[in-house]
């Protein structure tokens, strides 16, 4: 049988993660450290592989269902290939070090298992009920796969430049940046989107490090109605960040 299928063969390469296509991740066992992945990432496996569901604790479940935030992970270990991929979107390979990094966990694939997680809070400098942002923390040394819609665009941020991203956009951060919730908006607007521009909150970085936005923001269509009453409208309530939107808290 001939086909030019047959240019998308296995990459042979020694290193433990393998981007084999920019939608497609590759990740060898060796039978020691064990690999936690998105439930139902695995799109196909080579080798005595065994995936399990990743145990929760209940102050992991209790902090999942008040935020909307945490990781729905499996464990696979072994000795073989896996392949990974969720929804055709692109994959990134980061080394976390000391520093750390955050990162909203819907776009999360795949990390190794000896990297602790944390959710944490990003809250609004207004204190409004029903706004801020939950993100999970990750620390340690290890490597974290993560996914974007579209190819992303990496920041640099300085002492003497910040950045400001949509809260809808970014995707992670370094842990050390230090980093405001607002909405460029006056006091009586605060709820809504800034006027008629569709921009809503925003997040701002100040330090050293980076910050990596996919060119997509996963929401709502503008003015849409989410749920009933005029909570569900303003992501409060059962859509907000203490709500079930975990995909993307849109608050």
């Amino acid at each position: 049988m001939q086909s030019p299928l047959f240019n998308y063969a296995e990459q042979q390469s020694q290193e433990r993660y393998v981007v084999q296509n920019p939608q497609l991740l590759r990740v060898s066992l060796a039978g020691q450290d064990d690999i936690l992945a998105r439930k139902g990432a695995m799109v196909a496996y080579q080798g005595l592989v065994d995936f399990d569901g990743e145990y929760q604790s209940s102050n992991q479940r209790r902090t999942r269902s008040h935020t909307g935030e945490g990781l729905d992970l499996m464990r696979c270990s072994g000795q073989g290939t896996v392949y990974f991929a969720n929804l055709a979107q692109y994959i990134h390979v980061v080394d976390v070090d000391q520093d750390g990094m955050t990162v909203d966990s819907a776009y999360v694939l795949a990390l190794d298992s000896t990297l602790h997680t944390e959710v944490i809070a990003v809250d609004s400098q207004y204190g409004v009920s029903g706004t801020g942002k939950y993100q999970l923390n990750i620390t340690g040394r290890g490597k974290v796969a993560l996914m974007t819609s579209g190819q992303p665009l990496m920041m640099q941020v300085t002492p003497d430049k910040y950045v400001s991203a949509d809260a809808d956009a970014i995707v992670a951060w370094s842990s050390g940046l230090r980093v405001q919730m607002q909405a460029q908006t006056h006091n009586a607007s605060v709820r809504r989107r800034r006027g008629d521009t569709g921009e809503g909150w925003e997040l701002s970085f100040l330090g050293t490090g980076f910050a990596l936005v996919q060119p997509s923001e996963v929401m709502p269509p503008q003015n849409a109605a989410i749920g009933q009453g005029i909570a569900a409208q303003y992501g409060v309530g059962g859509n907000g960040a203490h709500g079930q939107n975990q995909s993307n808290v849109w608050s």
